[in-house]
């Protein structure tokens, strides 16, 4: 025995539920250090510093 599907699906509703796959613009936070915009909880990529310090040595 195979699997049967009860009824046909609409093509409206088999794509609301697909609407929902979009992306999220990424959150950005100033950096405490030189005022860039970097994503929270990491390093900033411009100073090399995480929370007041100096993680990597940036040139």
């Amino acid at each position: 025995m195979s699997i049967c599907p009860k009824g046909k699906i609409s093509k409206a509703r088999r794509d609301k539920r697909r609407a929902n796959w979009k992306m999220a613009t990424p959150n950005l936070v100033k950096c405490p250090k030189c005022g860039e915009l970097m994503m929270p909880h990491r390093v900033c990529k411009n100073c090399g510093s995480y929370g007041n310090k100096e993680i990597i040595a940036v040139n």
